[in-house]
């Protein structure tokens, strides 16, 4: 097996110099840099697998440099160090999550081995996430253009994964999220930050998420015919502009013979409504008819407080930056207990993504959080792996432990 490679960005060398000592105890190929340019050049050069990256420096600081590696779609894990204060170290990780990169951990300064051994040494696992988790042509870049989605949705390629969700308190298996890929001939699974943006602009989201329902209520009404779990689909907000979306979508639950109340709708990016009092519409008959409706990645901004009072949402679904905050600072805490309170004081369900550790877990329990998901219950998988999984969960039952992993 190849060895792992770790390109450590840091102006101070003595700091530089550590993290590539303790990196190359670990089995890394390590090296370190003090300037942008250089740090830049062997970026292309070597394609490392972690990146670390001081968050304060005199030339292009640390936030000015993921923005840049954002654009450049990298798709190596990335460590974040610095001596400032634990609110902007948390900013500054929200802002390269938001950018869409993958963050490994993050790390004050004066940085302790043990500190770095234990966000280092975690990424040294090399351990293989599910097909559906991994990248298109190893972190490739490559343009997409409207007739390849075109292609691919006549070619059928895009494929569904679901991510198992939970009950806190018992543990127990309350329903899946249907999550979309793209498995390309050539480049094989494209995720859908990759692709969805482009449909939306192009005109043919509603082309794939008529797919997606397809695809989702065949594989739900095969695998869990005489059920009570639930299927989240989501739709963009781009498509709430189809009155006979909820005919439609009726029509195909009669199809597969599902109970309407069994599926929750997730929707994403409220502000985005091209027509208000249409999606108004059109989300109020989809409640009438049965449908739960959620309002995902709460807390991002003031419209979805908006949002939130306006439309008829029956769950709210805190957002995953929060979550994965959840034990590291005060603030984000705070924030999961006032919507986790705000919720149920509407009489809504609460959902929480991006749970990846047990006490994240427990915390959201002691809260009352009614739904939980994430990488430390289940990554998102193919739908055969998830009729299993949810199999195990059935057999765990009998013998319950907090721990999702113990299933």
């Amino acid at each position: 097996m190849a060895s792992r490679r770790i390109l450590i960005l840091d102006d101070d060398s003595a700091v530089g110099q550590t993290i590539q000592w303790i990196a190359e105890s670990l089995g890394f190929e390590a090296e370190f840099v003090t300037r942008p340019e250089e740090f830049f050049a062997r970026l292309e050069q070597k394609s490392p697998d972690i990146i670390t990256i001081d968050l304060v420096m005199p030339e292009l600081d640390g936030v000015e440099i993921m923005r840049l590696l954002a654009e450049r779609k990298t798709r190596a894990k990335i460590v974040i160090s610095s001596g400032m204060g634990s609110r902007v170290l948390e900013a500054a990780q929200r802002s390269a999550l938001e950018h869409g990169l993958s963050i490994l951990g993050v790390i004050s300064k004066p940085i302790s081995k043990e500190a770095l051994l234990l966000v280092i040494g975690h990424g040294s696992e090399c351990d293989q996430l599910p097909w559906v988790e991994e990248q298109s042509a190893h972190g490739e870049v490559f343009e997409i253009t409207r007739q390849d989605l075109q292609n691919a949705l006549d070619r059928h390629e895009f494929v569904m994964a679901y991510q198992p969700k939970i009950e806190c308190g018992s543990g127990l298996t309350a329903g899946f999220e249907a999550l979309v890929r793209w498995n390309h001939p050539e480049r094989g699974i494209i995720m859908p930050d990759d692709f969805i943006p482009l449909t939306e602009e192009t005109g043919l989201i509603d082309a794939l998420t008529a797919q997606v329902f397809d695809q989702s209520l065949e594989w739900f009404s095969q695998s869990f015919p005489e059920s009570d779990l639930k299927l989240s689909l989501n739709i963009s907000a781009k498509s709430l502009v189809d009155i006979q979306m909820a005919n439609n979508l009726s029509a195909l639950c009669q199809r597969y013979q599902i109970d309407p109340k069994r599926i929750v709708l997730e929707l994403t990016e409220t502000s985005a409504m091209v027509d208000p009092i249409l999606s108004l519409d059109l989300l109020t008959r989809l409640r009438m008819k049965g449908f739960q409706l959620s309002i995902d990645d709460f807390g991002t901004g003031f419209s979805s407080m908006v949002q939130l009072v306006r439309l008829p949402f029956s769950e709210i679904k805190v957002d995953k930056s929060f979550v994965m905050f959840a034990k590291q600072t005060k603030e984000s805490l705070t924030v999961i207990k006032s919507i986790v309170e705000l919720g149920h004081s509407l009489g809504l369900l609460v959902t929480a993504e991006g749970v990846e550790d047990l006490k994240t877990l427990d915390y959201l329990n002691s809260l009352g959080c009614d739904l939980a998901q994430g990488y430390f219950i289940a990554h998102p998988m193919p739908g055969e792996s998830a009729h299993r999984w949810s199999e195990q969960r059935i057999r765990f039952a009998g013998s319950h432990s907090s721990d999702p992993a113990a299933a």
